[in-house]
């Protein structure tokens, strides 16, 4: 007898489910197939899954394709079961090509292309269908984008558009992903969802078009370049019944709400300070290093350093003062921002060719936080106080790139669950798009000093 193995999630059991359990039975005699536990599924990095492992087994065991179905909840499970079970072929599905290559010591490895058109259920009426996703522009971080969207429960990466039609073909063929399209309508017509992943300056116009059109947009960093524009699209959003985000995807990562936590809850003091620094050594060929009127330091980093100063000091700052280094061609190569607010003092930091030392630091009145580089990922910080050997460090759990926390907020927003929103909140984002519209009027009128390299 030929054993054939699978292991998933599972959740909200729809057709891409159906036809990879279908096709992994084509392949052998006796289909195993391994459920997914919360438990596992979250240590694995699995986020935002709806369905209790009760009703996944029973849509497993309901689709009439499982010969028998087993608990996953474990590393190294895969290969115990393999083993013990004498498995010929272990099946996924080519999202995931490469990464189980380390069970071919033990068996055979197939992996099974996606399944087109996958809808919000086929065994039940689904209270969420999967939101069929697409994506606008076809950059460095659409790629990254795509691999976590796969960790998160509820969501389906559908389409892509680029009007540059070629462009979007490659990319749709590359990720296997079910359309591509250089007609924005065209596109729109197959999507509930979009995340806008195009160049700075499109961000606003591609945002108010799909929200007109109902679609739940998570638009990259910035949002919009000037406040009035910010404004416009929440508006708009409510309007419309859609969910509006900006992904600044530090913002939606535990580990540094956990620290935002611990600033405001008095462990330091009263906050007086936030230093916060985001540079790196650029390629001189990228768009951030060529691009005269939209690219440089600080539109490509600011929101990042902006998120804590905001967070912790709120919106309203009583003055502000830009000052810089510029490269030839007018980009800002290294800024500084200083914020004064009434009782407290703030620095933004960001280069793109001029490296710095790029922590967090936020000094209060009973100690200090510092989160060394890259906090914006918030892997580790510690809180120090006066005292040199009173130290609490902390070392919160970090998953992927980060990614998947942002869309995991995403979907869950749209499904109704607003109770996270202060992740990034809209008075904090359209607080961000102000101070970009600051600095873009002040490079534009060279009203603050800029040194020349």
């Amino acid at each position: 007898m030929k054993k054939v193995i699978t292991y998933g999630t599972f959740d909200l059991f729809h057709e891409g489910h159906y036809n990879l359990l279908k096709r992994a039975k084509e392949l052998g005699d006796y289909l195993i197939v391994g459920v997914t536990t919360e438990h596992y599924d979250l240590q694995r990095g699995k986020l935002n899954v709806i369905d209790p492992l009760l009703k996944r087994i029973d849509n497993v065991k309901n689709s009439g394709l499982a010969d028998e179905i087993i608990i996953e909840d474990h590393e190294g499970q895969k290969q115990e079961d393999i083993q013990k079970m004498g498995v010929s072929i272990f099946v996924e599905g080519s999202d995931w090509v490469g990464i189980f290559d380390y069970l071919k010591e033990y068996c055979e490895v197939v992996y099974l292309e996606r399944t087109p058109d996958i809808s919000s259920s086929i065994l039940r009426a689904s209270q969420y269908p999967i939101l069929q996703l697409g994506i606008i522009g076809t950059g460095r971080i659409a790629p990254r984008f795509l691999a976590e969207a796969k960790y998160v429960s509820g969501i389906n990466a559908r389409a892509v558009y680029n009007p540059h039609e070629i462009s979007a073909r490659k990319f749709g063929e590359k990720y296997e992903l079910e359309y591509f399209f250089g007609d924005f309508e065209e596109f729109l017509q197959h999507v509930d969802v979009v995340y806008i992943a195009s160049p700075h300056q499109t961000h606003y116009e591609y945002a108010r078009r799909c929200l007109e059109r109902g679609r739940h947009v998570l638009c990259e960093k910035p949002l919009t370049f000037t406040v009035k524009e910010a404004e416009e699209l929440y508006v708009l959003a409510e309007a419309k019944k859609t969910i509006l985000m900006e992904g600044i995807k530090t913002a939606y990562c535990p580990g540094f709400m956990q620290m935002m936590n611990i600033a405001k809850n008095g462990t330091i003091g009263e906050i007086k300070d936030v230093e916060a620094c985001f540079s790196r050594i650029t390629n001189p060929r990228l768009r951030e290093m060529v691009d005269e009127e939209y690219g440089g330091a600080f539109l490509e980093f600011g929101s990042y350093t902006l998120l804590p100063i905001f967070k912790l000091l709120g919106c309203h700052y009583e003055s502000v003062e830009f000052t810089g280094i510029s490269a030839r061609n007018g980009i800002d190569l290294y800024s500084k921002i200083h914020f004064r607010f009434k009782n407290a003092l703030a620095l933004s930091k960001t280069g793109i060719g001029v490296k710095s030392e790029g922590q967090l630091v936020i000094a209060g009145t009973k100690g200090y936080i510092l989160a060394e580089s890259p906090w914006w990922l918030t892997k580790s910080f510690v809180v120090r106080f006066e005292d040199p050997a009173k130290v609490e460090q902390y070392s919160p759990k970090f998953l992927g790139d980060g990614l998947r926390y942002e869309i995991a907020d995403f979907v869950s927003r749209i499904n109704g669950n607003e109770k996270n929103s202060y992740f990034l909140t809209k008075e904090e984002s359209i607080a961000m798009a102000g101070v970009v519209e600051r600095f873009m009027e002040s490079r534009k009128e060279k009203v603050f000093c800029w040194g020349n390299m």
